[in-house]
C-alpha cells in the first residue's frame, strides 16, 4: 500500500555510496527530511540530479535533509549497480547519502512509482508531500512551479503544503521479476 499524506515515515536502513548504512532515525534531529527515488541511467533522474544538490544546498542550513535511493533492478539497468551509483556519486559531488535498495522493499513500501519520485516528511516524519520536483524536467528555467521547494518553504514556514500531490514524472522504477 503506497504511503498516503499524513503516513507516518516508513524506517529503512540501507547501505550507500560511502559503504555505510544508512537509516531515516539518523536524521531524526533535522526539521525535514526528503527521500527521493532516483537512479543513474533514466534521462528524466539524471537532468533533475544538479537540482536535487542545488535544493539540499539551499535548505541544509535550514534543517532540510535529502537522501536518495536507488531501487531498480541492476541485472538489467548495469548503469544503476552499486559501483555506479558510487561513481555517480562522486562524478556529480552528491551533498546527500545516496543509499541501494537492493531487495525492493523500501521502493514497495513507500509506493515509488518512478525515477525521481520525492517523499518530503515532516518533523514528526509525517508525510506532507509527494510527486515532482517540479514542472518541467527538461529546461529548469522555465519551471513554473517548484512542488519540492514550496513544499519545503510551507513546512518550514509553519504552513500547510498548498499541493500535496503531484504526479511524478521520469522512467518508471524497474523492478526484478
Amino acid at each position: 500500500m503506497p504511503l498516503k499524506i499524513d503516513d507516518q515515515i516508513v524506517e529503512f536502513e540501507l547501505v550507500g555510496t560511502d559503504d555505510a548504512s544508512h537509516s531515516a532515525s539518523e536524521f531524526e534531529e533535522k526539521k525535514i527530511l526528503v527521500v527521493i527515488f532516483t537512479c543513474n541511467h533514466c534521462p528524466y533522474a539524471k537532468a533533475y540530479q544538479d537540482r536535487i544538490i542545488a535544493v539540499q544546498m539551499d535548505y541544509a542550513g535550514k534543517g532540510v535533509q535529502i537522501v536518495a535511493i536507488n531501487s531498480n533492478d541492476d541485472s538489467k539497468y548495469t548503469e544503476d549497480s552499486f559501483e555506479g551509483m558510487k561513481t555517480r556519486a562522486k562524478e556529480k559531488g552528491f551533498n546527500f547519502p545516496y543509499l541501494h535498495d537492493e531487495t525492493q522493499d523500501i521502493a514497495r513500501a513507500y509506493g515509488a512509482k518512478a525515477t525521481p519520485h520525492v517523499f518530503v516528511f515532516d518533523s514528526s516524519r509525517k508525510l506532507k508531500y509527494a510527486g515532482a520536483i517540479d514542472d518541467n524536467w527538461e529546461k529548469p528555467e522555465e519551471a513554473k512551479s517548484h512542488y519540492l521547494r514550496n513544499a519545503l518553504d510551507a513546512i518550514l514556514a509553519g504552513n500547510d503544503v498548498l499541493v500535496k500531490g503531484t504526479m511524478p514524472v521520469g522512467c518508471t522504477i524497474k523492478w526484478k521479476s
